[in-house]
């Protein structure tokens, strides 16, 4: 199976977190979390959303976006938002793409929504945004799809 990186930026919600976590841990995906978190890893909803996984994923705990980058040089980064036309769907995932969820209550920074590499989930007009761990998980499904499963 193709490995992908999975990037939350200032994750909000514990549970999210923990969630992708276990994600990460079944699809073979590296998690990296970005920034400031809105919660402590060692919280006990944290945990009980990670269940017995936390110790099967390889996780990254990194201070800036930055830092992400230059540890990173060359490789691709897509960034999921709300507010980009390009679809999730219509891109060409390569094995060790990072693919980028903001926090859950404002999403990315506008740097990386207007970035060419920013890309959407499609849903029905007026209605705000997919909850996290289920965006992350439509992706890297989609991306492990593309590369053979």
């Amino acid at each position: 199976m193709s490995k992908f990186n999975i990037v939350l930026y200032e994750p909000e919600i514990p549970q999210n977190t923990g969630n992708i976590a276990r994600l990460c841990a079944c699809t073979g995906s590296s998690l990296y979390l970005v920034g400031k978190l809105g919660f402590s890893l060692s919280s006990k909803y944290t945990k009980r959303a990670g269940l017995d996984y936390w110790d099967s994923v390889d996780i990254h705990k990194i201070d800036t976006m930055k830092e992400l980058f230059e540890a990173n040089k060359g490789a691709n980064f897509y960034y999921l938002t709300t507010k980009s036309k390009k679809i999730y769907a219509d891109i060409e995932f390569k094995d060790g793409d990072f693919l980028v969820f903001g926090p859950e209550t404002r999403g990315l920074p506008d740097i990386y929504v207007k970035d060419k590499n920013a890309i959407t989930i499609p849903m029905q007009e007026g209605q705000r945004s997919l909850n996290l761990s289920n965006s992350v998980a439509i992706v890297v499904y989609e991306a492990i799809r593309q590369n053979g499963l």
